[in-house]
């Protein structure tokens, strides 16, 4: 599971990158909403790592 979350969180990064570089005026909500679900994503997985 938690290899799971990072593999979703760098998809998540990467799609931001892709589309802050490429398409910064047409889809800027989008782009920043992935962004948010990578950060999220990141911080669930630094805190389970930290119980387990």
């Amino acid at each position: 599971m938690r290899d799971l979350l990072w593999l979703v969180a760098i998809i998540l990064i990467i799609g931001w990158l892709v589309g802050y570089i490429g398409f910064a005026g047409a889809v800027g909500s989008f782009i920043h909403i992935l962004l948010v679900l990578a950060i999220i994503v990141i911080l669930i997985r630094v805190i389970s790592g930290r119980r387990g």
